[in-house]
């Protein structure tokens, strides 16, 4: 065994070897692998092995594009048979949501480069003769997508890293891990010591217990997945003797199963609910290739609904059943990135589709070791996504849950249920009363709307469809009725969302921001640090505000922060309530190590009500002392101030364009504060408003979010941020690559869109951008702005196609619509409003 690595792997499954192999391919030969028993003994050898590219999220379908992409050729690299069968793929859709959902879906892909085909119910009969068409109304089909051997996949992996001079330890228990003084890891094992400079994770059901050797608590726990495998039939043996090609992977997502040809019969995997966390502490340490007892009962409705779909299934028996555990997180997707609070100790885990992600995980990890940033955005699988709230209790809840829903319509405004609520801002249940309907963020409770008194939808408003998976709006208590029907399209909270925002434009509204990330600086070196670090210039005076951004290594965006300057050693930072833990963990490592500089998160003890509108002076006037006039107290300025017996800080910057003031509270006094407001507020008709108000305020503003318009992806100036972003200020981190990226000229640029002619569904982000029937772009964010009347979007396009008037088509749910790039800030593009 080797005593010194630049990286030790933990564990020998398919991911933990991919990002092995793209190690060495990244040049780095000096990297070992540790695993406990054999490779593939963990969760690999049970898998499906399936390669589905169907996936919402950005950063995921980048991933599982790379790793299909790659399996096509490792088997000619290294003369290692991978048993690939690229045999393509077809989800049926039997709802209209479903079908809604696909649209949606093709056009994400579009955007990254995957083909999707939509296909007729005869065309599906066609090309799965088995298959009962009856009630399907569509499809889609990913001609590159098909399954893999996960044995043989990761030992082609193996030896194309020990090709590249990587050494794999199997047998080798990892029994410790310890921190040197100069910084490098000491891996202890049962077989000798490994110094190292960094360490990954890639343990699968043993991630926890990984995590704890370094004190950081990983939030994955696996969950048992089943599937079973029957005899052949007579009909896929005779298609196979006339040299009929197979009929590739069918998944029917509104009855939760996916099924293949295995062996002349049939492979069927439900995602059922009732599939139970397990390996709470972990596997046995003389666990391998582990399987659990079946339990088939669970699996009857989907059984049944594979029956009706292939009759062919029931007439053969079953040969075998597996269950098996799969690692799963809160969401759904992996953990790829480095650990928080712990500096090169890296994850790759959490992996519930773990041969599709495994090649692209590894590919991306070794990246972000190598060369310090991921060559594409990763923020969608990024760790610190989670907090310390991702207990194991939290975890058996949302991870169960993530399990059951797999194959549910993936609605963009959907609100999952388990362990809610958790966090609540004091005024939770005040704003219950008023008719919050609730959405979640980072594990706080906040409201996304409001509806009516006595609001409520029957179910006729409802008209959920007759299927397995049908489920529309958040499940219910006791008693309670549904108010929101989630859909692609236009909902019915639109108009009620509209009234919100039209009310904080025509007088005053209530936003609780309670979630914002909050931190404070201080010390005789913070001015310096903060001027190091980010790209805009610190504020000089006390009392002044400035809007900043830190940059990634390669002049992206990775965060951006409003800075107060409090005092002459002390700053205060707020940030995306879901990026706590991601921003403060970049503050941490950043901070210089001579102790000038303290950095404090004190999110859990500042709540945040945001007071918006015209009548919002008038309304701080009647419960505070202070001169709240411009000349007293001007835009992007803060004072400290007593709101009745409270105290509190009153910054003047809001996110939705409108004369307003964020008040910073300690936590405990939110409710005394928030009474205050409402009572004071009557003669003004104050009203509370939501996220959503917000984000359709913010759209009308040009307003950037991470990680839509601000990404990794994009140089700063891509995104418009040249009035905040200062090179001739000094350095700072991502400066000099930034001018570099200017100097080889930029591939995009943002634009604000207005879009004609849709009547029932906006642009939600992601949609492809086309000009003269070329793509060209991709949509960040869009909705209706309902101060100017119109439909608008936020896009990223070729720098000759940005400027103003300029004709663009944006697909929609599988339609064009013309869209025209207009200047930014359609609404009060001078800020007389904030300014008023």
């Amino acid at each position: 065994m080797r005593k010194h690595a630049r990286v030790v792997v933990i564990g020998g499954g398919v991911v933990g070897v991919s990002t092995l192999y793209h190690l060495t391919k990244k040049g780095w030969s000096d990297v070992a692998l540790c695993e406990r028993k054999e490779l593939t003994s963990g969760s690999t050898w049970h898998a499906a092995g399936l390669l589905p590219l169907f996936n919402l999220s950005y950063s995921v379908g980048q991933i599982h594009k790379y790793s299909v992409q790659h399996y096509k050729t490792l088997e000619e690299e290294t003369g290692q048979h991978v048993g690939l069968r690229e045999v393509s793929n077809i989800r049926l859709a039997c709802t209209r949501d479903r079908l809604d959902e696909y649209k949606y879906y093709a056009g994400v892909a579009a955007t990254i480069g995957v083909e999707v085909r939509f296909l007729s119910p005869l065309e599906v009969k066609e090309i799965w003769p088995l298959c009962n068409t009856e009630g399907v109304i569509g499809a889609i089909q990913h001609p590159e997508d098909g399954y893999i051997q996960p044995a043989d996949l990761t030992q082609a992996l193996a030896k194309g890293a020990r090709a590249g001079g990587a050494d794999i330890y199997r047998g080798t228990t990892v029994t410790g891990i310890a921190r040197k003084p100069n910084g490098e890891w000491l891996v202890n094992t049962d077989k000798g010591e490994i110094t190292c400079e960094h360490i990954v994770s890639a343990s699968g059901s043993f991630a926890r217990r990984t995590g704890a050797m370094v004190g950081i608590d990983i939030p994955v726990l696996p969950v048992e997945h089943q599937y079973l495998v029957t005899e052949p039939h007579p009909a896929i043996q005779q298609r196979h003797r006339d040299g009929l090609a197979e009929m590739g992977v069918l998944r029917e997502p509104d009855a939760s199963y996916y099924m293949r040809e295995e062996n002349g019969g049939l492979l069927l995997g439900p995602y059922e609910a009732g599939a139970p966390s397990c390996y709470l502490d972990g596997p046995a340490a003389d666990s391998e290739y582990e399987l659990f007892p079946d339990d088939l009962e669970r699996l009857m409705p989907h059984v049944d609904a594979a029956i009706r779909r292939v009759p062919a299934f029931g007439e053969v028996g079953i040969k075998r059943a597996y269950n098996g555990a799969i690692a799963y997180t809160p969401d759904g997707n992996p953990i790829v990135g480095p650990a928080w609070e712990t500096r090169n100790f890296w994850l790759n885990e959490g992996h519930s589709f773990g041969v599709t992600a495994a090649g692209g995980a590894g590919w991306q990890l070794a990246e972000w070791i190598v060369e310090g940033e991921p060559g594409i955005d990763m923020m969608g699988v990024d760790p610190r996504r989670f907090g310390p709230y991702a207990g194991r209790g939290y975890l058996r809840r949302k991870n169960e849950e993530a399990y059951a829903k797999v194959f549910t319509v993936h609605y963009p405004d959907e609100e999952r249920p388990a362990a809610r609520p958790l966090k609540q801002s004091p005024c939770y249940d005040r704003m219950k009363n008023l008719g919050a309907v609730f959405g979640t963020v980072y594990g706080w409770e906040r409201p996304n709307w409001f509806a009516p008194s006595g609001y409520a939808l029957d179910d006729a408003d409802l008209k959920k469809p007759p299927a397995l998976l049908n489920e529309n709006h958040a499940p219910l208590a006791p008693g309670e009725r549904p108010r929101e029907k989630w859909s692609f399209r236009r909902s019915n909270y639109f108009e009620h969302v509209g009234n919100e925002c039209r009310h904080v434009h025509e007088k005053v509204g209530l936003l609780d921001m309670t979630a914002f990330s909050k931190f404070e600086v201080s010390g005789r070196g913070a001015e310096a640090w903060l001027e190091r670090l980010l790209a805009n210039r610190v504020p000089k005076k006390i009392g002044r505000i400035g809007l900043t951004y830190l940059l990634s290594k390669n002049g992206g965006v990775r965060s951006e922060f409003t800075i107060f300057r409090e005092g002459i050693e002390r700053f205060y930072l707020v940030s995306a309530g879901a990026l706590e833990r991601h921003d403060g963990d970049y503050l941490a490592k950043l901070l210089p190590a001579d102790g000038s500089v303290s950095l404090r998160c004190v999110t859990m003890q500042n709540g945040v009500l945001v007071v918006a509108g015209p009548r919002s002076r008038d309304l701080l006037e009647k419960v505070t002392d202070i001169d709240l006039s411009s000349a007293s107290f001007p835009w992007l300025t803060g004072k400290s101030l007593s709101i009745g017996v409270a105290q509190a800080t009153a910054l003047r910057v809001n996110f939705v364009g409108e004369l307003g003031w964020e008040i910073h509270h300690p936590i405990v006094m939110q409710n005394t504060i928030f009474d205050l407001l409402m009572e004071a507020g009557r003669a003004f008709d104050l009203k509370p408003f939501g996220i959503r108000a917000m984000d359709s305020l913010r759209l009308e503003k040009s307003y950037r979010l991470i990680p839509r318009e601000l990404s990794i992806e994009y140089a700063a100036f891509e995104s418009g941020l040249d009035r905040f972003v200062h090179p001739d200020k000094g350095d700072f981190i991502g400066r000099d690559a930034l001018l570099a990226w200017q100097k080889r000229g930029f591939n995009n640029r943002l634009v604000t869109l207005e879009v004609q002619g849709l009547t029932d569904a906006d642009a939600r982000g992601s949609e492809p951008i086309y000009h003269g029937g070329e793509l060209v772009g991709r949509c960040t964010s869009g909705g209706y702005g309902w101060r100017v009347g119109k439909s608008l979007a936020l896009a990223m396009v070729p720098p000759t196609l940005g400027e103003v008037g300029t004709n663009l088509d944006i697909l929609i749910l599988g339609e064009r619509h013309a869209a025209r790039v207009i200047p930014d800030s359609p609404f009060d593009p001078q800020n007389e409003r904030l300014r008023a």
